[in-house]
């Protein structure tokens, strides 16, 4: 059946991309955990980069917002990705508490190690959140085109992780 322009305009035209609705819901549900995770990194980070103390406060100051700016595309994109299956996508700072795994921290008084640790501690949760999700998405909502975003995801998120657990040792 084609959808036309009349149905469009007023809102009425059906996602079709052979995915039933309560599995594109699934999806999406899965994908606004992801979107609150990454949020509530992203603030993370913006307060460890305007925050951070000490002798490595120029390169942490950087590598902070290298970091934050690299998570505003994510953000963007699984924004988008949930508007791509027919869904609203959160966008409020409570609809991101509600709907996050990940805790918000303060600005640590500065401590460098505590925020590195930090960091790399909501890295690696997000990855095994992904790894997770890429595997539902295909098993559980038949939908490979999310699998393969989650996956992509998922190492851009191991190679943030490796960064920041360089700077630990």
């Amino acid at each position: 059946m084609s959808i036309t322009t009349k149905e469009i305009a007023k809102g009425k035209a059906e996602v079709n991309i052979g995915i039933q609705a309560a599995k594109r819901e699934g999806v999406a549900e899965m994908l606004k955990h992801l979107l609150a995770d990454e949020n509530i990194l992203y603030i993370k980070l913006r307060n460890y980069h305007w925050n951070v103390t000490g002798i490595h406060f120029q390169p942490l100051h950087a590598f902070f917002e290298e970091q934050y700016t690299a998570l505003a595309v994510h953000i963007d994109d699984i924004a988008e990705r949930i508007r791509s299956i027919g869904f609203f996508a959160p966008g409020s700072m409570e609809e991101f508490r509600a709907y996050t795994r990940l805790e918000e921290t303060h600005h640590l008084n500065g401590d460098a190690h505590q925020m590195l640790e930090n960091i790399l501690h909501d890295h690696e949760a997000i990855i095994q959140s992904l790894r997770k999700g890429q595997d539902a998405a295909m098993e559980k909502y038949g939908d490979a085109g999310t699998q393969d975003f989650l996956i992509a995801l998922m190492e851009a998120h191991e190679k943030l992780a490796w960064m920041v657990r360089s700077h630990l040792v």
